[in-house]
């Protein structure tokens, strides 16, 4: 898992509980998903969508 040990980890988890405390983490968790989820379907659609550098520059 990314090269981190179980101590990492257990630290790592420790320190989020700390600073968010327990009530907040499946809400961190909700909106990190839906970003991941919508950065992906706009990855999906990017090729559809014309590129501003793909469009000829006037003269040219």
């Amino acid at each position: 898992m990314f090269g981190l040990g179980l101590p990492e980890v257990v630290v790592i988890s420790v320190v989020v509980v700390a600073l968010f405390g327990a009530k907040k983490i499946p809400e961190l968790g909700s909106s990190l998903g839906k970003t991941i989820k919508g950065f992906r379907e706009e990855m999906k659609s990017a090729p559809d969508k014309p590129d501003s550098t793909d469009t000829p520059k006037p003269g040219e």
